[in-house]
């Protein structure tokens, strides 16, 4: 387990911010993301209405990040919407669709996607 305190990277876009999350996210770090996550929606809450994680990068994730992102959706007022890139073909897709978190958070192939949906 590789502890990582912080998203990798945010960015503030229009209308959006942008979460690009770690490589590995499991036991070890999901509690931290989840806290960092949500301390980036709190401190935009005023003008936030869309948050998008990113799990391209990530190369390995166990079922705490399906937790992490179904705890940030709960976590979000319900006037910000919560989109998830994250590639068919990689495994934080598969941990998704096995956890049954694509029922509830759009997940999207690329970024470009889940900014223009």
């Amino acid at each position: 387990m590789t502890p990582f305190p912080t998203p990798c990277r945010v960015r503030d876009l229009p209308g959006c911010t942008l979460l690009t999350l770690p490589t590995e996210i499991d036991l070890g770090n999901a509690a931290a993301l989840y806290a960092a996550t949500a301390a980036v929606a709190d401190a935009r809450a005023g003008e936030l209405r869309l948050l998008v994680l990113d799990f391209t990068g990530t190369e390995f994730m166990d079922s705490q990040g399906a937790r992490l992102v179904a705890d940030v959706r709960h976590h979000l007022p319900p006037h910000v919407r919560l989109r998830v890139v994250a590639p068919p073909d990689r495994v934080p897709s598969r941990v998704l669709e096995v956890t049954g978190v694509r029922r509830d958070v759009p997940v999207h192939p690329d970024l470009s996607e889940a900014l223009d949906a």
